[in-house]
């Protein structure tokens, strides 16, 4: 974020809310997950859950504190693995001898438990995985827009005679190569 003239830090309210706020985001977020066949919502909604408390680390700790905690790659791998899992289950159904995303394993525990919904529920683990990483990585890449520029580079103290030469004759040869090119055209 862009801080006002003298500020050099964020907010201490905005971290305490972060602070309180994060850890049950994240446990409403699994609970969503969890129970999503057996109450209302689910892979989805609860992944994207999960996954908002990558705003609310920036909101209190910035880009920087994100980026480290939020490996993109981590996010990338996480969602391939989660979309090829979901992929697996849905060809169990073929593999027992019915149709793709066919419920195989719906004999299991009483209506009610947790995993009573047999197929089902292991499929909307694997959606709400690929979910919470593939909108966080969507997150990271867009908080990542809104970071503040780096600090500028600073220029070189002083170039040498030989450097000064070496660009020189590198801005000529592009500048008639540019102009050979012209000539063709």
């Amino acid at each position: 974020m862009k801080f006002k003239d003298g500020i050099k830090e964020k907010n201490i309210i905005v971290k305490c809310g972060a602070d309180k706020f994060l850890p049950f985001a994240i446990t409403f977020g699994l609970y969503v997950i969890l129970f999503g066949t057996v109450s209302p919502g689910g892979g989805f909604q609860g992944g994207v859950i999960v996954a908002s408390a990558a705003i609310m680390i920036y909101l209190g700790y910035g880009f920087h504190i994100v980026s480290r905690a939020l490996r993109s790659e981590t996010l990338r791998v996480g969602e391939a693995l989660g979309a090829s899992l979901y992929v697996f289950l849905g060809l169990l159904g073929i593999i027992g001898g019915a149709n793709f995303c066919r419920n195989i394993f719906f004999d299991n525990g009483e209506v009610g438990d947790l995993i009573s919904a047999g197929t089902i529920t292991y499929m909307s683990y694997a959606v709400g995985f690929k979910v919470l990483t593939g909108v966080g990585f969507l997150l990271l890449l867009l908080l990542g827009i809104l970071a503040p520029d780096p600090e500028p580079a600073k220029p070189a103290a002083t170039e040498t005679k030989e450097q000064i030469e070496v660009k020189e004759t590198l801005n000529e040869t592009l500048h008639t190569e540019q102009k050979e090119k012209e000539a063709v055209s």
